[in-house]
């Protein structure tokens, strides 16, 4: 696991609070913040994930 996946996955899950957080005390500009974050954490998480492959495809 490399770094880019470890914070793409903090960065979503952090996200996923602070929407939740947003609806429970309806905040449409929290709901929003954490669905932008999410969607951060998810594309540098995709981007580590690429970044483990082409490291795996080299070794082979």
């Amino acid at each position: 696991m490399n770094k880019d996946q470890v914070k793409g996955s903090v960065k979503d899950t952090a996200g996923k609070i602070q929407r939740k957080t947003g609806e429970l005390v309806g905040s449409k500009t929290q709901q929003a913040k954490g669905i932008e974050k999410q969607a951060e954490g998810k594309a540098q998480k995709a981007f580590g994930d690429a970044k483990e492959r082409a490291k795996d495809a080299t070794r082979h």
